[in-house]
Parts: C-alpha cells; sequence; structure tokens
C-alpha cells in the first residue's frame, strides 16, 4: 500500500474504532462527560444518539476501555435479539447460567442474585447496547423491566444505549413511554466543523506515524468538509482514497484533484451531495417564486 511511501507504520483512515485514534472532538468530550456524570450518579437509563459515522461505536468503546475498576461492564454490540436472546446474551456477559428453557421468572431471579453479589462487593453494573436503534420493541421492553432491579438506594443495573436517530423516533411510541421516562440523561453527537475536520486529519495522520509537512492542506481539507459535511466515517474513507492516488501519482502530498476524484468515486458522499444542492435549488426555487409573486402583487 502506500505506508512507506508516507513514511508511516499502519493505515491512519481505516473505518475499524480504534481507540488510539480517539481524537477528542468537543462533542465526543461532551457525550463522555454526560457518560461519567450519570452513571457516577447511579441513573438507570442513559442515551446516546447521532447520524451514521459520527463515531458512536468508537465512543462506545472508549467508555468501555475507561470505566472505573469498581464498573462491571456487560456489551452488547449487535442487538438485533428477541427478548429471550437478549436476556441469554446479557446473563452471558455476566456469567449467570440459564437453564435451557428458563423463562422471564428464572433469569431474573438468577440476574438479580449475581447483581446483589456484585452489588456487594462494592461494584456497580453497566449494560451497553451499540445500535440501540434495531432492539425490537418486545426487547425494549424487556429491556426495561432490568432495570426493575434495585436496592433501596440505587439501581443495580444500568443500562446506556448508542443508536441512531431512529432510536429517538422508536422511543417516541406511546407503549414504550415508560421507558422513554426512565431516561434521565441524552446526548446527541453532532458533526465536525470544517476546522475540527482539519484537526482530526491530522491527528489520524500523526497518531499513524507521519512526521512530514500538511498532507492534506486547508483547502484540499475545505473541499473535503463540503463532501462530507464533517461526517467522520467519510472523512476516513475519502482520505484513505485521496491517499492511495496521491500514492499512485508518485506525489507526497493530496492535492484538489486526488479529492474531487476520491468523492467521485464515492457513492454515499455523491448521493448526499446531490441532495443537498436540490435542497438549494428548491429553495431558491421558492424564494424567486414568492419574490416575483409579491413583485406582481405590488411592485407595479
Amino acid at each position: 500500500m502506500y505506508l512507506y511511501h508516507f513514511g508511516i507504520s499502519e493505515l491512519p483512515f481505516t473505518l475499524t474504532p480504534n481507540t488510539s485514534y480517539f481524537y477528542g472532538l468537543p462533542t465526543h468530550k461532551q457525550a463522555l462527560d454526560v457518560l461519567n456524570t450519570a452513571l457516577q450518579s447511579g441513573e438507570g437509563f442513559i442515551k446516546v444518539t447521532g447520524e451514521v459515522g459520527t463515531g458512536k461505536t468508537l465512543l462506545c468503546r472508549k467508555l468501555l476501555k475507561e470505566l472505573p475498576d469498581y464498573f462491571v461492564s456487560a456489551y452488547i454490540p449487535n442487538p438485533l435479539l428477541s427478548p429471550t436472546e437478549l436476556r441469554r446474551a446479557v446473563a452471558a456477559e455476566l456469567s449467570v447460567e440459564l437453564s435451557e428453557y428458563s423463562d422471564q421468572q428464572e433469569f431474573t431471579q438468577r440476574i438479580q442474585e449475581r447483581l446483589i453479589a456484585i452489588h456487594q462487593n462494592d461494584h456497580s453494573v453497566v449494560l451497553i447496547i451499540d445500535e440501540a436503534q434495531a432492539l425490537p420493541i418486545e426487547s425494549l421492553e424487556t429491556l426495561r423491566l432490568f432495570t426493575n432491579l434495585e436496592t433501596e438506594s440505587r439501581k443495580l443495573l444500568q443500562v446506556v444505549l448508542f443508536g441512531q436517530p431512529e432510536l429517538e423516533e422508536k422511543l417516541s411510541r406511546s407503549d414504550l413511554r415508560q421507558l422513554r421516562q426512565r431516561i434521565t440523561f441524552s446526548y446527541s453527537l453532532d458533526t465536525m466543523d470544517r476546522d475540527q475536520l482539519y484537526h482530526y486529519v491530522k491527528h489520524r495522520l500523526v497518531v499513524s506515524g507521519y512526521r512530514g509537512s500538511d498532507l492534506f492542506s486547508r483547502k484540499v481539507c475545505r473541499d473535503l468538509y463540503r463532501a462530507t459535511g464533517g461526517t467522520p466515517r467519510m472523512v476516513n474513507v475519502l482520505c484513505h482514497k485521496a491517499m492511495m492516488l496521491a500514492y499512485g501519482e508518485g506525489l507526497n502530498q493530496v492535492n484538489s484533484k486526488h479529492m474531487k476524484l476520491a468523492i467521485k468515486d464515492t457513492d454515499a458522499v455523491r448521493q448526499a451531495s446531490l441532495t443537498f444542492w436540490l435542497w438549494v435549488v428548491i429553495f431558491w426555487f421558492f424564494v424567486g417564486s414568492a419574490a416575483g409573486s409579491w413583485f406582481y402583487l405590488y411592485g407595479a
């Protein structure tokens, strides 16, 4: 690939959520602050939402990695699970054995015994669910029942939900209002602004071992921002492709031509760009129509 050409030890713009590349964007720092505050206060449900590619899984793994030692964590990365499957997944994460035909009652009893034992050892349990928008409605209700387990002073189990905006839509259902009322802390992730994007790109290159001059100039990063809207995943995709193009030409810097070709080669970016310009055209069409109507009625 282009590692030797650019003097780096690993690919800087892979899509794998690697916490060593965590940059600490303001939106991610604020989300971590909210999560830590909520977990310290013993709240039952905590929710973090964000559009596709805004870094939810990276943030999730960062949280797991930095949880204080007195937290016992259970992590469900793929929650497209029926209530029975969800119960078994949680039990497995907490080293609880269930019989082959266990029901809700047996699960509740065994989980409660395990949570009490953990609590008596001065530990807290947090269940972290990524891609929570994929949870079926019945499983979300099962999840709510988990948090009924409590002592007189605090919850025995805290739940953190990471999900796309579709999670908000799902939780707005009237039959999930009990769960919705238990979510006491929420945070919505933002995309990067243009300056943050420039420093984000530089940061990932430095972590990968790059020590040269600006590989991506501010001008190229402006093109990158216009194409991606500051979404980290799409920034990674385009930077990787642009570096391949620069390497193919034997150049040590990415230029606007490379970035434009990378954009042209990426379906998701092209479609987003077309949608943006379509709305711009529609907006100005209505502005023009309104101005024309006003002039027709009052201009004379």
